[in-house]
């Protein structure tokens, strides 16, 4: 003891030694798998509060940490180490950290020693520390990483396990668990430890008391068993020392022992359950061995008593078998004292029935069967001794259990039991037959059958067939005659029915030579039995009898032919009961085919004739019935194969009575069967078919008497029945059936008052209308049937006479009625059928028909409530084919009846099945009615008359109308293609129509409307591609297939979608004439219904123009009308919005087309109007477009009228209202988003409106275009709708865009828009306009200033004033000269002088003045022009304002000219300046005296002289005109005449001039004075000559002028020379004077006066001199 804890202490020092940690040599490692070991904690906190969802970000750490150790595992590994030691790691944690280092390990393999021993010690410590519920997931994890390390580092992991298993001290659990995952890891090197392993696990045994550790101890005891097992098989690949079987045997039995003597009896369940589970393996290398066999053998009593204990028995049963299989095979049995209570305790397991917890398993009784097999073979005898006393017993679950065992003993195979061993088993279950209890029987029953398939057929002939038929007799008999209360007992009688017919089917395939007894009572079994299910089996067991019997027969008397005979009913009985049998051949589990082979077997003793048909024709029955189901067959195929069968047989019996006897034996068999069933129904059929082969018609009357007699015809059924009958049997004996029922409407004394049908049925009475019913189908049933030749002679009369008569006298209810339709029907089908229909005139066909309208229009409108409606409409139709044709008018009539009656109805609810079915038919009725109407009117206009009835209920807002409606359409369509196709094409625009009208139906809120709709597109498209030729490829097909399924989705979103691609497919197929047609009538049904056909309207029209667009310049207008027109009615927003940018999608491609008439639309703008105007304003580059087009509208009335040469110049050119032109601008410019300063239109538009407004001043306000078009207005306009109103504030709108604060002040402040209002002031307000925009407006000069030349160069004279004056104000600043317009701007100035107009001379003339202000370096360039044209404008008679601008520009121009450039234009000018001084005009005088003075300034050297000359001429007027009555006139004329004082070469003059700053009247006279003085001395003949002129001035119309001649006068005189003064005529000048005296001025008087006083003067000092 002392060593050993000195051991102990060593140990544990090593261990804490080898446990400190590391030292951080790791370069960082350490804290980076730290970082990432941090995230794969805190991800691993989300998944669990998530839930176990894979977290990417935890895989990817850990990832990240394995790849890290491909490249330094030892230093990951000492880092994942050093974090295992951490303090208070969590569990998470350190199973993160084992699962790392398992990865690392496996893709590592071979690692360094000092880790793989801190590993195994680490891992070994936390494996064997105190388990809590986390410590077992963190001893998992260790003890999986120690396995993961046993693969490269065996020995080091298994020292270290082998130190802590230490015998007669209890380990550690996870150290027997990691033991044990290791010898499962490493078989071979395992071995070695295996024997030491287990010697020192059997020491501890004794110690566990824990179930957790015995539990551990036997979950690894089965582990090690199982892998020296392994071990064992491959003892080739060991390479360790071989121990063999035996020797772990012996080292396994004594825990064994252990196992099943000690912890076997435990209470704990889950112990009992791992002991047993280590059993098995155990026993596997235990039961070899021969004397450890023996030892096993006294253990089982204390696994049988583990029966009555907790565990599960079928692991008892299990550990049972293989002990016992054991002692078979090595042929060592068990003790025979054991036997009885392994009998015992097995047979409980059985019988008996133990308590809940160990109820038997199948899987458990399977076992127990294989035991007691064993069993059988090594004690055979005691074992059927102990099942005899057993089945004594009265115990029903006993005598069951004990007969399944032994049935299990009989049916073993390997090895086989012994014939004595059988014999035993037999002798023991005939103790039972007498038993009658159900599962004893069945039980007997199984063996029986057993005994057959095992090859003991011997054995049962006898008491076994014996056996057999009994219960056949008696299960049959009790389930015939069961009882309501007995459910239980009639559920255990049809097992026992079923488990012996397969009995007998096991029996009748393997057992020969049977008895005559069991074929007749299985025979009698067929023809009697009202047990329909077995007559498969019991088929299929007489025809393998019969075959056997044949066989038999064949063998013995060598001759086939005559002796295949079996002893049968009557022939014709049994072919009656099999053949109505085989109407429902899939009844029984397939009795058809069984019934078939059968009558093929019995072929010859039936009728030897039929037999070689049979040979053939039952084969191919049968193959029919095997290539069908009961789910694919089809009962009216197969009944029809069965008549033709029933034909064929009857013609190899022709001459002889087999078809009537046959027929007897089927109308005997018609009561055998229940009304209604598929069997009754054929025979039906056979006898009538049957009967009209009979040869005797008087046996035929008798039987179709008779039967008309016992027929219910209360049941529909069989009153059905009996008409299918009569009808079939007309066939061959339509005379003998005509007879018949005339007989038996005698017989039931028949009259109109009162039938006594009753007293014929005493059990049923007949009611009245039921064999009226009856009667009536019968006839035509027979019309329908008989031969065309014998229809002719009886369709009227008496069968179509009958029919009427019976309905006609009835009291006409339902039944009735539905059956005088019926009769309707078939007649006209019989009739249809005739070989030469078109030869024969139905007479009673106007009858029937006035019939049948008046029931339909008895019919309630509103509900459905009987199929009368859709069988009137069957009968039409089928009347419809036969002639006489009904005529147009009757057509037309029976459909709108038709039409009217039927789709009106509303649907009926989900839940009533009855109403759905007749809504069905009526709806079927209904489109055969009209498809038969149809077909006589197969043209266009046919069909366009069918979808005008069905229009209105298309566009109705009932849904299921408008569901109908479209259906009906569609099987219209289909008819109408299929029976016209290509033949016949469309009218141009019908297709179109017809594809508007059904286009908003793919989108109904019903998905059978849009399917059906759908359906319809696909049928005009394929009725459109076969007639006009076009390409209708395969990819549309796809898509319209993929748009037919997608419209069946419940979302609107798809459902638009598919629309949408469906207009697509169908809009290549229509040419421009079918688009503006279908356009139009989606524009007609907008409204019509809700708003989502309203959207689908819409949505195809936007998607036709879409596509289409570029090719429809010839419809624009068509479509736009269509559109304009119906949208003042639309009142959905969306709606008007698609429709609205249908127009705007039409404006882009033909701009021209849409405005013109968009243009032509009434004032005031309606709303809708306002609307496309409005959006045309949201897209702003599309608005820009519109402007454009808008102002070329308005440009073209200033230009000249070109010549179309295409469609949009026609359209262009077209007579618009310029006030809706003006309008659609204003709102434009309003509207267009505020942020867009429209800078690259504002050029345009500005002359634009300028342009307007300008020809709205003057004569031309109303274009001449429009005398063409008259001007529609839908109401008086307000007053502010007018051109200058609209025009004005256009442009206001326009110059408020510039958000110019400065020009939108200088608009106001100088008045710009109030004189642009008045024609007086509107020239002015141009010129203001033009200059703020040149002063305000940059970038824009270029654009102004061409269109400003254009406008000059217009035909129209208000665009050219207009434009000349903008250019007026243009030529004034350096815009056209920089622009490099200046020289075709002068040239149009030019022209414009030379007009006859003279506000555009003066304009041009004040234009070319202001060049010298804009571009003054240019005048000297263009000076002849300038000097040219103004020159001429001064010799303008007739003008003042032409000269006087003429003037001022010369002004102008002179001032940046020099003397030389003038030429001999200076001489001119001046010439005609002078001319003006004494114009009446203060204008002209006041231009003229600038001019003269600016001249003046010119003059220098060469023009001196001339000059001179000049003023010289003008003196007079100069000094005259100082005191002109315009001041402005006076001004510069006196500055004129100071200007020109130098050229009188006087120095005084010139100080006087220059020192005179005044300009009053003694000034004035003052420097006259002095000018007369100096010319008295130097020029004397001057101032004479002035005095002259000056004289003439006394009569100018000017007073003030005549004042300033008198005083002029005055002053020359006292100034002139005495020579002179004698010249003078006093007398003239004294008359002129006086003369003056009598003015009407004053001020002309007084100066008269005083100048008459200066003239008397000078005569008395001097004299005048004598002539």
């Amino acid at each position: 003891m002392a060593e050993s804890a000195i051991d102990s202490n060593e140990d544990l020092s090593e261990e804490t030694e080898d446990l400190e940690p590391l030292e951080p040599e790791d370069g960082g490692t350490f804290q980076q798998v730290t970082n990432l070991l941090n995230i794969m904690d805190s991800e691993s906190t989300k998944t669990d509060t998530a839930g176990a969802v894979p977290n990417m970000r935890k895989t990817l750490a850990s990832v990240i940490i394995t790849e890290k150790a491909t490249t330094e595992p030892c230093v990951v590994m000492n880092a994942l180490i050093r974090c295992l030691q951490v303090p208070e790691i969590s569990t998470q944690r350190t199973v993160n950290i084992y699962n790392i280092l398992q990865e690392i390990i496996q893709q590592e393999g071979e690692l360094e020693e000092q880790c793989v021993h801190r590993l195994v010690a680490i891992a070994s410590k936390e494996m064997r520390e105190i388990l809590e519920v986390e410590g077992y997931t963190k001893a998992e994890a260790a003890s999986d990483t120690l396995v993961a390390l046993s693969r490269n580092h065996f020995s080091v992991v298994m020292y270290e396990m082998q130190h802590h298993l230490r015998p007669l001290d209890l380990t550690d659990e996870y150290v027997i668990v990691t033991l044990a995952k290791l010898a499962n890891g490493n078989v071979f090197e395992f071995m070695p430890y295996m024997g030491i392993t287990l010697a020192t696990i059997f020491t501890m045994l004794r110690l566990v008391n824990e179930a957790k550790m015995r539990q551990v101890i036997c979950g690894a005891m089965e582990t090690f068993c199982e892998t020296v097992q392994f071990y064992l098989r491959h003892l080739e690949d060991s390479v360790y020392p071989v121990m063999t079987e035996e020797q772990f045997a012996i080292k396994l039995f004594p825990m064994y022992r252990y196992f099943v003597s000690v912890w076997l009896r435990s209470y704990n369940p889950e112990v009992k359950l791992g002991v047993i589970k280590s059993l098995k393996p155990m026993l596997n290398l235990l039961l070899p061995n021969n004397d450890l066999r023996e030892e096993v053998y006294d253990y089982v009593p204390l696994l049988l008593a583990e029966y009555q204990g907790g565990l599960e028995a079928l692991f008892i049963t299990q550990i049972l078998r293989q002990i016992l299989e054991a002692s078979v095979i090595t042929s060592t049995p068990i003790p025979q004292m054991q036997l009885h209570t392994i009998f015992t305790e097995l047979h409980i397991q059985v019988c008996a029935k133990a308590p809940a917890q160990q109820q038997c398993s199948g899987q458990n009784v399977r076992e127990i069967e294989h035991c007691f097999i064993a069993l059988a073979r090594s004690y055979p005898k005691e074992l059927m001794k102990f099942f005899l006393r057993q089945m004594e017993l009265s115990k029903e679950a006993i005598r069951v259990g004990t007969l399944t065992l032994i049935r299990a003993v009989v049916g073993a195979d390997e090895p086989r039991m012994n014939l004595k061993t059988i014999c035993l088993a037999i002798r023991v279950v005939k103790n039972s037959i007498s038993d009658t209890r159900s599962k004893v029987r069945m039980a007997v029953l199984r063996i029986i059958g057993q005994l057959a398939l095992s090859g003991f057929q011997d054995r049962i002939k006898g008491w076994g067939l014996k056996y057999v038929s009994m219960q056949l007799t008696l299960s049959t008999y009790k389930l015939t005659n069961r009882r309501e209360s007995f459910h239980q007992r009639d559920l255990e009688e049809k097992m026992v029915h079923k488990v012996t017919m397969d009995t007998v089917k096991i029996i009748t395939s393997s057992v020969s030579g049977m008895t005559n007894e069991f074929w007749v009572r299985l025979l009698c079994y067929v023809m009697e039995t009202d047990n329909m299910e077995v007559l498969t089996p019991i088929c299929v067991s007489l025809t393998n009898l019969a075959e056997r019997q044949f066989h038999t027969t064949d063998v013995d008397a060598n001759s086939a032919s005559k002796s295949r005979h079996v002893d049968l009913p009557t022939p014709q009985k049994l072919l009656a009961r099999l053949l109505v049998l085989m109407s429902s051949p899939y009844e029984g589990e397939g009795r058809g085919i069984a019934m078939l082979n059968l009558l093929r077997t019995l072929s010859h003793s039936i009728e030897p004739s039929m037999a070689n048909m049979w040979e053939l024709e039952i084969p191919l029955l049968v193959k029919y019935l095997e290539e069908h189901t009961k789910f694919t067959w089809s009962q009216k195929t197969w009944e029809d194969k069965l008549i033709q069968f029933l034909r064929h047989s009857l013609k190899k019996t022709q001459g002889s009575n087999w078809s009537l006897r046959l027929g007897k034996e089927l109308n005997n068999q018609i009561e055998s069967f229940d009304s209604p069933s598929p069997e009754k129904s054929f025979l039906y059929r056979a006898l009538g078919f049957t009967l009209a082969t009979g040869l005797e018609a008087e046996k035929v009357e008798v039987l179709l008497l008779e039967l008309l007699y016992k027929t219910d015809y209360n049941k529909d059924f069989d009153r059905e029945g009996v008409i299918l009958c009569f009808g079939l049997c007309a066939q061959g004996q339509v005379k003998t059936v005509l007879s018949v029922l005339q007989d038996f409407e005698e017989r039931i004394q028949e009259s109109e008052q009162s039938w006594q049908i009753g007293a014929w049925r005493r059990d049923h009475p007949w009611r009245r209308e039921a064999v009226k019913s009856a009667l009536m189908v019968m006839y035509s049933c027979a019309a329908l049937h008989c031969h065309w030749q014998a229809l002719l002679t009886h369709v009227d009369t008496p069968i179509t006479s009958k029919i009427i008569h019976h309905y006609t006298s009835s009291s006409q209810d339902i039944c009735l009625k539905m059956a005088f339709m019926k009769s309707v029907v078939q007649v006209t089908q019989a009739i249809e059928n005739l070989k030469d229909p078109e030869g024969f005139q139905f007479a009673q066909k106007t009858t029937l028909t006035a019939i049948l309208v008046a029931i339909i229009k008895a019919e309630p409108s509103d509900n459905l409530v009987s199929p009368v409606r859709s069988m009137v409409m069957d009968a039409l139709s089928h009347l419809s084919k036969v002639r006489p044709f009904y005529s147009a008018e009757e057509n037309s009539e029976l459909m709108d009846i038709g039409i009217h009656s039927v789709i009106s109805l509303q649907p009926p609810a989900e839940d009533n099945e009855s109403i759905k079915a007749l809504y069905a038919n009526a709806l079927r009725a209904l489109e055969q009615l009209v498809e038969a109407l149809m077909q006589r009117q197969l043209d266009p206009k046919g069909l366009q008359e069918m979808v005008h009835f069905l229009e209105k209920w298309i566009l109705s807002e009932k849904d299921w109308e408008r569901e109908k409606a479209v259906n009906l359409l569609l099987r219209l369509l289909q008819s109408y293609v299929q029976s016209v196709g290509v033949c016949i094409p469309l009218k141009l625009g019908q297709f179109g129509t017809l594809v508007g009208l059904i286009a908003p139906c793919m989108c109904d809120s019903h998905k059978r409307t849009r399917v059906a709709s759908t359906e319809v597109l696909s049928s005009l498209l394929d009725l459109h591609a076969s007639q006009t030729c076009s390409s209708w490829d395969t990819s549309n097909e796809l898509e319209l297939a993929r748009c037919k399924e997608d419209l069946q989705a419940l979302e609107v979103e798809k459902i638009f979608s598919a629309s949408t691609r469906l207009a697509k497919v169908a809009c290549m197929q229509l040419n421009c004439d079918e688009v503006v047609s279908l356009i139009q009538k989606l524009c007609e049904n907008i409204g019509a219904m809700d708003l989502q056909h309203d959207k689908a309207s819409v949505t195809w029209i936007d998607t036709f123009l879409q596509m289409r667009v570029k090719e429809l310049e010839d419809k624009v207008a068509e479509i736009l009308g269509a559109i304009l027109v119906h949208l003042p009615a639309v009142d959905h927003l969306e709606v008007r919005r698609h429709l609205i940018e249908g127009i705007l999608l039409l404006a882009h491609y033909h701009q021209e087309m849409v405005l013109t008439s968009l243009l032509r639309q009434p004032l005031p703008m309606q709303s809708h109007l306002m609307e496309v105007w409005l959006a045309v304003a949201e897209n702003v580059p599309f608005a820009r477009w519109v402007l454009h087009g808008l102002m070329g509208r308005l440009q073209s009335r200033f230009t000249p009228r070109a010549k179309a040469t295409s469609k949009a110049d026609i359209w262009r050119q077209a007579a618009v209202d310029p006030l809706m032109t003006l309008c659609a601008i204003h709102l434009l410019i309003e509207k267009i988003d505020k942020g867009d300063q429209l800078r690259d239109l504002f050029p345009d538009l500005i002359y634009t409106l300028l342009m307007q407004l300008g020809s709205s001043q003057g004569p031309e306000a109303v274009s001449p275009i429009l005398k063409t078009w008259r001007l529609i207005h839908t109401a008086t306009l307000p007053k502010e709708v007018n051109q200058q109103r609209i025009t004005i504030k256009s442009m206001q709108l326009l110059f408020e865009r510039l958000d110019s604060e400065r020009l939108a002040r200088s608009l106001e402040q100088q008045g710009v828009w109030t004189l642009l209002e008045s024609s007086s002031t509107f020239l002015q307000g141009v010129g203001l306009l033009a200059r703020l925009c040149a002063r305000n407006v940059e970038g824009q000069g270029q654009r102004l200033s061409e269109l400003v030349l254009r406008g000059m160069a217009s035909e129209v004279l208000s665009c050219r004033v207009s434009s000349t004056a903008f250019c007026v104000e243009f030529m004034s600043g350096p815009v056209l000269y920089q622009e490099k317009l200046l020289k075709p701007a002068v040239l149009q100035l030019e022209k414009g002088v030379d007009q006859s107009d003279e506000v555009l001379r003066v304009l041009s003339l004040r234009a070319l003045g202001n060049m010298a202000l804009g571009a003054p370096k240019k005048v000297r360039q263009y000076r002849k022009l300038l000097l040219d044209n103004c020159l001429r404008s001064l010799r303008d008679p007739g003008s003042t304002s032409v000269p006087s601008e003429g003037m001022e520009a010369l002004t102008k121009i002179l001032a940046e000219l020099r003397e030389g450039d003038t030429g001999y234009f200076f001489n001119a000018i001046s010439e005609q300046c002078r001319s003006f001084f004494d114009n009446e005009s203060e204008l002209l005088r006041l231009q003229a005296f600038l001019l003269f003075r600016k001249l003046a300034k010119m003059a220098r050297a060469s023009k001196r002289r001339f000059f001179k000359g000049e003023v010289k001429r003008a003196w007079v007027p100069l000094m005259l005109h100082c005191l002109d009555p315009c001041p402005d006139a006076a001004r510069a004329c006196v500055e004129t005449m100071y200007q020109c004082v130098h050229f009188w070469g006087c120095k005084g003059l010139d100080d006087s001039a220059g020192q005179s700053d005044t300009r009053g009247t003694e000034e004035m006279t003052a420097f006259q004075t002095t000018l007369c003085s100096v010319l008295t001395q130097k020029k004397p003949a001057v101032l004479y000559s002035f005095l002259l002129e000056t004289m003439t001035y006394v009569k100018s119309n000017l007073s003030r002028i005549r004042i300033a001649s008198c005083n002029l006068a005055g002053v020359i005189m006292k100034q002139m020379s005495e020579h002179y003064l004698r010249k003078l005529d006093f007398a003239a000048l004294r008359n002129s004077l006086q003369e003056l005296q009598l003015d009407s001025d004053p001020g002309v008087q007084r100066a008269a006066l005083e100048t008459l006083k200066i003239l008397d003067s000078c005569g008395r000092h001097w004299p005048p001199a004598s002539p």
